[in-house]
């Protein structure tokens, strides 16, 4: 029976310690807000599921200080790119494709992008680097309890949650609750959040498994191994993958299956036949660690929050694991809140920022599950490049595919059809621009009346940096004395920060008397020659699109805020002015802005 009087208050309750909630408990304890976190589960993941780490990602585990352990945990980005087509691991390659920026000239677009590198670190080594940082600055964790309900009322929320272990049921009372609980979350359905889309568009069986396949892949290495097999005995619909997990000795074999007749048997004999089957070695010495059946979703929720509570996450994007983004659009998410509900605790902000939340992500959520979906379809060209659409008798799909070794005017059209094919996977596994290139339009975000700048090259597939309020923080290389460091570096940490160039020295005093009057902590960082951060590429010169006196107003998630092109009259009402809507304290919410263009590469 639920107590009268709650158990435990906390200013943030999040439910979930998958990628968003572990993220929003290490964000918003950094930032020094007292929060609890509740999981129904024993424990963090147990199994690598999601693994693609992308640069805006390890930007965030910077800030927290957490790149270093980030980098240790993980598989570097020049083990993860040969991306390999093939009959079995021992059978015929069909090609292969560079992936994750590893093609030569797609490293000097991630190397000029971004102070990290990408790399592959499965869930199961995330999540306990996020909530261990986490733990350790002031989150109090609770494993094996579950969220029932919560009801809402003007001073906060009131949540009803179940101690796994004795079946205790008690109340913990927030002031904010973020629902991070994964694709069937409870909150969200609590909510009635409209959810747009379909769930169980398809199925999948994943086995997680240790053998040691070096003999098989070091020489090609790689994150996924394409086995394409028509008319497999072993069930299924004859296409898979093996995903490194560990090289080369931990795996994830993913099966697709009919989702019509149901997922296949999971005994462990059955799916040690699957495993040696897609590796094509009837002998190998196979350990099986988890077996699991999963539909692939298409839906997302037009609405991210209700009231004070704030859903993110699988909660709010479900789609299929092309292109890696699941995990990174999560802790995006909660990178973009919990900033927000520090400020609003702390008296700096009014509660009408936090509308920018839904606002600046709900676009991002549908983009996530669109661009994930769409790229299911860049696989079936290679399919009927190889032959497999021609008919439905497995004998001949195999015949069709062994023509592609044949001298004849048919067979090499056949084997050009299928490079196409295989190249055209780019926009799967080497799509930079939507990993980097997000653009938030809100009342966080004050316009300079600049036009959106063109598009140099494919919005999807290539970073293009900008300084106009709305885009991330463009990096460029600087120094402090000897040491090397990022425009990254000298922003976020919860705070705004007022960036300028040489001539920008007036800046510091509109900042410490705007600062004052508002009480909002501001920093100023003067970059160039003869400056504590110097310019000496001149690398910052060239990305901050204002003028040596200009400056640019860096959120704490190091969005750029609001700029001015230079120092004039109109500097300190300028950036009192920007301050204050930013932080919703000139009387308007986020009702009163246009509809928001917020995407992952808006073209």
């Amino acid at each position: 029976m639920t107590a009268s009087e709650p158990l435990i208050r906390t200013d943030v309750l999040i439910v979930g310690t998958g990628p968003a909630g572990s993220a929003a408990a290490a964000l918003l304890s950094t930032y020094g807000v007292d929060n609890v976190v509740i999981s129904k589960f024993g424990w963090t993941s147990r199994t690598p599921r999601s693994h693609i780490t992308n640069q805006r990602t390890m930007e965030i585990l910077r800030d927290l200080g957490l790149e270093q352990e980030a980098v240790t945990a993980a598989t570097p980005r020049e083990l993860m790119g040969q991306n390999t087509y093939c009959t079995s691991l021992t059978g015929t390659e069909l090609g292969r494709i560079r992936t994750w920026g590893t093609h030569p000239n797609r490293m000097a677009d991630h190397d000029l992008a971004s102070p990290t590198k990408m790399c592959d670190l499965p869930q199961n080594l995330l999540e306990p680097i996020l909530v261990n940082a986490a733990a350790q600055r002031g989150s109090r964790i609770r494993f094996a309890t579950e969220y029932l309900s919560h009801v809402q009322d003007e001073e906060g929320v009131t949540a009803t949650v179940r101690d796994n272990m004795t079946g205790a049921v008690y109340d913990i009372r927030a002031r904010y609750l973020i629902g991070a609980d994964g694709a069937n979350s409870s909150v969200v359905a609590d909510l009635d959040l409209p959810i747009e889309g379909t769930m169980g568009v398809s199925g999948s069986l994943n086995i997680v498994f240790e053998a040691d396949l070096s003999a098989y892949v070091a020489h090609r290495p790689s994150v996924l191994y394409w086995i394409i097999q028509p008319g497999s005995d072993r069930g299924g619909l004859g296409i898979g993958v093996i995903r490194m997990v560990r090289p080369w000795h931990k795996w994830l074999a993913i099966w697709n299956y009919d989702i019509a007749d149901g997922p296949p048997e999971l005994s462990d004999s059955h799916v040690v036949d699957i495993v040696r089957n897609m590796v094509g070695d009837n002998d190998l010495d196979v350990r099986i660690e988890a077996t699991s059946a999963w539909t692939v979703n298409d839906a997302y929720a037009r609405e991210l929050s209700r009231g004070r509570v704030f859903c993110m996450g699988d909660a709010v994007h479900r789609h299929p694991p092309t292109n890696g983004l699941g995990s990174n659009v999560s802790i995006a998410d909660a990178y973009n809140l919990a900033w927000k509900l520090a400020f609003v605790l702390r008296g700096h902000a009014q509660p009408a920022l936090l509308d920018s939340y839904h606002v600046e992500r709900a676009p991002i959520a549908a983009q996530t599950v669109a661009r994930a979906n769409k790229s299911l379809g860049d696989f079936p060209p290679i399919l009927a490049a190889l032959g497999l659409f021609d008919t439905e008798d497995p004998e001949q799909m195999r015949a069709n595919m062994a023509n592609l070794h044949e001298e004849d005017d048919a067979s090499a059209a056949q084997r050009a059809a299928l490079r196409e094919a295989i190249d055209s996977t780019h926009y799967v596994y080497n799509t930079h621009g939507v990993e980097m290139n997000q653009r938030y339009v809100s009342s966080a975000v004050i316009g300079d009346g600049s036009p959106e700048p063109e598009w140099q090259r494919d919005p999807e597939l290539y970073f293009q940096a900008s300084s106009r309020p709305g885009a991330p923080l463009p990096h460029a290389w600087l120094t402090q004395g000897t040491k090397t460091i990022s425009t990254h570096d000298l922003c976020g940490g919860g705070r705004f920060v007022l960036l300028t160039g040489n001539s920008g020295r007036r800046w510091r005093t509109a900042a410490e008397q705007v600062g004052t009057e508002l009480g909002v902590p501001l920093t100023v960082e003067q970059i160039g020659a003869g400056q504590d951060t110097e310019d000496p590429f001149g690398e910052f010169a060239s990305v901050r699109e204002t003028a040596e006196s200009g400056a640019l107003l860096v959120r704490p998630d190091r969005i750029i805020g609001w700029r001015q092109y230079a120092y004039d009259d109109t500097a300190i009402s300028g950036l009192r002015d920007a301050l204050e809507r930013i932080l919703g304290r000139d009387g308007r919410s986020d009702d009163s802005t246009p509809a928001a263009t917020a995407s992952l590469a808006s073209a």
